[in-house]
Formats: C-alpha cells, sequence, structure tokens
C-alpha cells in the first residue's frame, strides 16, 4: 500500500477516534510525529490569524464605504456589509480552531517529553533535556499568550459589526447612516486594537516556528 493511502487510512481512523491522544498516536504510527504536528498547527494558526487580520481590514473598509455612502441604492451598501461581517465571521471561527489545534498538540507533546526524559539514566543528558523543555514551553507560552489576546480581540469587534449590519438591515435610509456615523469611531478605533493585536501574534508564532526548524 502506498504511504498516500496509508495517509487516507488514518485519516479514517481519525475520524472514529474517541480523544486526541488516539489521534496522535495513529498519526504516529504513520510517520507524523507529534513534534511535526505542532509545527503545522503554529503554521497554520499564524496563516489563519493573517487571512482574519486581512478580512477584518476588508470589513473596516466597507464599513467607511457605508459610512460615506451618499446616494444609490443602500440595499447594496447593506448586502456587502453583511457579506463581509459573514467572511470576517467565518474567519474567527477558523482561528478559534486553529488556536485549539495548536493548544491540543503542545499538551500532548509537553506531556510526552516529561515522560521521556523519566526515561533518561544519564544525568547529564536528563538536565539538558530538561533545560530545553523548559525553554521550549516559556517561548510557547509566551506566543500562546499572544494568540489568545488576539482571539480574545475577535468577538468584540464582531459584536460591533453584526451591531451596524441589523441596524442597517432594519433602518435602509439616509438617517441610519447618520446614526452609524456617531459609531464609526468606536469599531475604527477597536478593529485597529484588533488588527495590532493580531500583527503581534503573528510575530510571535513567527519568533517561535523559526526556533522549531
Amino acid at each position: 500500500m502506498t504511504r498516500r493511502c496509508l495517509l487516507i487510512t488514518a485519516f479514517a481512523a481519525l475520524c472514529l477516534a474517541g480523544c486526541a491522544s488516539t489521534k496522535y498516536a495513529v498519526l504516529e504510527k504513520f510517520g507524523i510525529p507529534k513534534r511535526e504536528l505542532f509545527k503545522k498547527y503554529v503554521v497554520a494558526a499564524r496563516d489563519e490569524q493573517k487571512a482574519a487580520g486581512q478580512q477584518f481590514q476588508d470589513a473596516l473598509s466597507r464599513l467607511k464605504t457605508v459610512y460615506g455612502f451618499s446616494g444609490g441604492k443602500l440595499e447594496s451598501a447593506y448586502d456587502a456589509l453583511k457579506s463581509d461581517y459573514d467572511r470576517s465571521n467565518a474567519r474567527a471561527t477558523t482561528v478559534k480552531s486553529r488556536i485549539r489545534d495548536v493548544e491540543s498538540v503542545s499538551s500532548a507533546l509537553f506531556t510526552e517529553w516529561e515522560q521521556e526524559i523519566q526515561q533518561i539514566t544519564t544525568a547529564t543528558l536528563a538536565a539538558d533535556s530538561r533545560s530545553k523543555l523548559a525553554d521550549t514551553r516559556a517561548r510557547y507560552e509566551s506566543m500562546h499568550a499572544a494568540l489568545v489576546r488576539a482571539e480574545q480581540g475577535m468577538d468584540p469587534v464582531l459584536a460591533k459589526l453584526k451591531d451596524n449590519v441589523l441596524y442597517l438591515k432594519h433602518n435602509l435610509n439616509t438617517q441610519a447612516i447618520a446614526s452609524l456615523k456617531g459609531e464609526a469611531t468606536n469599531i475604527q478605533g477597536e478593529i485597529g486594537r484588533l488588527i495590532d493585536e493580531m500583527n503581534a501574534s503573528i510575530r510571535k508564532a513567527d519568533e517561535f516556528i523559526k526556533t522549531l526548524q
């Protein structure tokens, strides 16, 4: 059986697996260790944050367009804003999923590392491995904190975007635009802060990924 077929079989087994440890054990049987998955998941989380940051920036640009609306079909402006909200919400959901993947595999990896250190009988080697584990874990915790800060910043922004979308839906007139302009500074500020947090998180992830080469 080819490696491709083996991997297909492995992933089919994952669908039936009931816990993360079982999934990782199945993957390791097919030559995919936790360390490789760890790096892969961190890269995926970083890339999804980049995509989400761009999408939130697009939503901000759309809002500015709506705030400056001066004529034409207001329904079209609403449809475009709602589409940007839906895409932002979908991106946020994917970011959260990727972060959960990172948390799951990191927990399994660090637990395995700790257990394997106990099997090293040479004191100097055990001490060196323990030092490397502590260093890797500290760098991971710093990166993870940045990921979570960016993640937590998404929900308030999504809530504000949804408020704008629903208000515009219920009030498709120029007076509604005037009311939305009153909220412009707040939501623009929140989106700006979120994008800054995402960029900081992406930088942390890049730094961490380099240490896993």
